[in-house]
């Protein structure tokens, strides 16, 4: 059986007296720069949503700004392509317009050189069958 003597009693005020201190010394710091070190993560955790959430507010922003421009871009991509097609149409044509002239200017120019042709070798057809013939015949003719 336990004896309640006073060195029971001086051990027992020992030990109150040691938690005694370590509560002032060790404890109730250690519980001071844990809760600190909690307020401060929870501050960073609030922090870091508000700083997410406005990343993320932002990236809508950009995100349809971005649409914007590339619908932008596409419309005016979408002009510029028909624009440029306008013009290669207009050019196309004036090619044509021009190509035709030109071939009817050298069918024509083809036309009286056929004939100038036609005229010389006429001539010449009929001196050279008139020497021919004189050959032929062996006198003038």
């Amino acid at each position: 059986m336990i004896e309640l003597n006073i060195a029971f009693v001086v051990q027992l005020f020992n030990f109150l007296l040691l938690l005694i201190i370590l509560n002032l010394f060790l404890y109730k710091p250690l519980r001071k720069v844990l809760a600190e070190r909690r307020q401060v993560i929870e501050l960073a955790k609030e922090k870091t949503a508000s700083v997410d959430q406005e990343v993320q507010e932002k990236m809508r922003l950009y995100e349809s700004k971005l649409r914007e421009v590339k619908a932008d871009a596409m419309a005016r991509r979408a002009e510029a392509i028909k624009q440029a097609q306008l013009e290669e149409t207009t050019l196309i044509e004036h090619a044509h317009t021009v190509a035709a002239e030109k071939l009817q200017a050298i069918r024509q120019r083809i036309a009286s050189e056929t004939v100038a042709a036609k005229g010389i070798l006429a001539a010449q057809a009929e001196k050279l069958s008139l020497n021919i013939c004189e050959k032929i015949l062996g006198r003038g003719l």
